[in-house]
């Protein structure tokens, strides 16, 4: 009998020592879960250190379990490619601009809209209430972190601008819609890279930029052109993606996804701040350097409204092409606005 309890106690003794050798085995293997970041903005952007934080929260949050490797200034996948590179499992998590890839997102192309924007706080808070009630089938093939949407952008000029008059036909940088905007205007849109925007002002090859006023600051633009035209009738945004590749998302225990779920509601708040904060940074810059901020009156504000009103009806009719709901995403975007954009 006594050796019969031995053996049991040997037997027990034996199984707990496998079981804490074990563990550790375990945790180690709870903590392989590595994931890529995909990101275009360059690296001393606050976007990109904003990116870098979410990415150390993750780790933080499940105990070392997720890791995220980030790589910024499309240096896994270029700008216009994260999308499908986050589709196709060449990054795991990707951030880019939705106008960066047209006519993948007809719903979702209404944010882009000239819709009298005043901050980049009610923009964002804007596209994601926008995905929460649309649910748009654009963005089946991933899962959507989170979205956000610059400040207000608006010409800025190396000559004084005070009326719609005063923009025929000048040369102005701009890409996806807002070129459309530039147009509807009556300026003169020119495509190009971000980068070589700098050169293109110095030398006279654009006469300004359609941009929010973080560019003054972010791409040293405020040194070469001297008015910024505050005009909320026609102001715009541009909206952004952070997705994770679908599988990867599937994949991931059910305690992480919700981990990093509460993550990203409270990263949308903070991308608005950053934006917002970017914004106040390259005004305060631009104004140093001495140029100036341009108020239209309210009657120029309205003539200015009315100029870009037919690309919202273009919008409305693309969609509706598309079969999707464009006349009540517009709607919706525009009671949005009168309630919050203050």
């Amino acid at each position: 009998m006594k050796k019969c309890f031995v053996v049991k106690l040997f037997l027990l003794v034996f199984f707990v020592s496998v079981c804490l050798i074990s563990l550790p085995n375990i945790a180690a293997a709870q903590k392989e879960i590595k994931m890529n970041y995909s990101n275009f903005f360059p690296a001393p952007h606050a976007n990109s250190v904003l990116a870098d934080q979410w990415c150390k929260e993750v780790e933080k949050r499940t105990n070392g379990r997720v890791k995220v490797t980030i790589f910024h200034g499309g240096t896994l996948t270029p700008a216009p490619m994260v999308y499908d590179g986050v589709v196709k499992g060449l990054s795991d998590v990707g951030m880019s601009v939705l106008a960066y890839t047209p006519g993948r997102f007809p719903l979702t192309e209404v944010i882009d809209l000239p819709l009298g924007y005043k901050n980049a706080t009610v923009a964002t808070a804007l596209i994601n209430e926008f995905y929460k009630k649309f649910k748009p089938k654009e963005f089946d093939d991933v899962q959507v972190m989170y979205l956000h949407a610059h400040g207000p952008g608006f010409p800025h000029t190396k000559k004084p601008v005070a009326k719609l008059e005063d923009l025929k036909g000048m040369k102005i940088r701009a890409h996806g819609f807002s070129a459309k905007v530039v147009t509807a205007l009556g300026a003169a849109p020119v495509g190009m890279a971000m980068g070589e925007t700098y050169d293109a002002l110095s030398k006279g090859v654009v006469e300004g930029v359609m941009a929010p006023m973080e560019a003054l600051q972010g791409w040293k633009w405020g040194d070469l052109v001297k008015y910024s035209i505050y005009n909320t009738g026609a102001s715009y945004t541009t909206g952004f993606f952070v997705v994770m590749n679908k599988a990867k998302w599937n994949a991931l225990p059910k305690d992480i996804q919700q981990i990093i779920t509460k993550l990203n509601e409270e990263w949308i708040p903070k991308q608005a701040q950053t934006w917002d904060a970017i914004d106040e940074s390259g005004k305060v810059y631009a104004a140093k350097l001495g140029n100036k901020f341009t108020p239209l009156s309210k009657e120029e504000e309205a003539r200015w409204a009315q100029a870009v009103k037919p690309l919202l009806d273009g919008y409305v009719t693309n969609a509706t092409a598309k079969g999707v709901p464009g006349d009540q995403a517009l709607k919706f975007c525009q009671d949005y606005l009168k309630k919050y954009n203050k």
